[in-house]
């Protein structure tokens, strides 16, 4: 009798430390009864059936999936290697458990699929910079897609975009032309608002013809000078009696404005 009595305490114990289940802070438990969904257990101290209850614990806390350097074409069909992190939690365990099969395989191809069709929508400039804006629509478009999932994603950022060398050397070589050109732009504005100022002037001037062309020589001789120094200098053949010439002209040009000027004076 003792041994029976023996033998049911024994069993009363086992089945009540078997029944409690203690669920800690930043996870979630699924109990399965025979094969089906039961019910979900919250952290803290919580009750099955043993033998016949099955328990899944899952985490709810933020979690970071990394997605390796993938190979994306942008609109103008250039290839580059994007990589990127993605931060995550599961809000619904049941729905992140039973909904989809393999979550973190599935989040990373959602990932490489939106990822994907974003930059295929933008050239490799607008690209390259604009990683924030990326950031934005992926977040907007993981988060949706997510939602029947049970999972909240958080914040997704592209770490690093590589280019080719030689794609590299070209848009080295495109940025600079488009800062020679503003450059020129603003020296061609500037040239002509000096002109303008110049033209200004000689209208109250009674030898304008004069003056003008010396400016006119004074801008060849620099012109030529620079180019004389530049590293793409070239040799240029010209004649000297054209050069003695113009001097000659200009020289004698005054001179005649000169003498004009003193006979009306007589």
């Amino acid at each position: 009798m003792e041994s029976l009595i023996a033998v049911a305490a024994l069993v009363v114990i086992g089945y009540t430390i078997g029944s409690v289940k203690i669920i800690n802070q930043g996870f979630e438990g699924i109990v399965e009864r025979l094969g089906r969904y039961q019910r979900t257990l919250k952290p803290g101290l919580n009750f099955v059936v043993p033998l016949l209850d099955a328990v899944l614990v899952e985490t709810t806390r933020e979690q970071l999936l990394e997605i390796e350097p993938q190979s994306v074409i942008t609109r103008d069909s250039l290839t580059i290697m994007v990589d990127a992190v993605l931060f995550w939690k599961i809000l619904d365990v049941q729905k992140a458990y039973y909904s989809i099969e393999n979550l973190e395989e599935s989040l990373r191809n959602l990932v490489l699929t939106t990822l994907r069709a974003q930059v295929g929508q933008m050239n490799l400039q607008e690209t390259v910079s604009s990683q924030s804006k990326i950031n934005q629509a992926l977040l907007k478009e993981l988060d949706k897609a997510t939602e029947p999932w049970g999972v909240k994603v958080i914040r997704v950022e592209v770490q690093e975009i590589k280019v080719s060398e030689e794609l590299r050397r070209a848009m080295e070589g495109e940025r600079i032309a488009e800062t020679n050109r503003q450059a020129a732009v603003l020296e061609t504005k500037a040239t002509v608002e000096s002109i303008e100022r110049i033209s200004k002037a000689l209208q109250a001037q009674p030898n304008a013809n004069a003056v003008m062309r010396y400016l006119l020589t004074q801008r060849y001789v620099e012109a030529n000078y620079e180019l004389g120094k530049s590293d793409n200098s070239k040799i240029i053949f010209m004649d000297p009696k054209a050069l003695t010439e113009a001097i000659t002209d200009l020289i004698g040009g005054d001179r005649n404005e000169g003498i004009t000027g003193s006979s009306k004076e007589n």
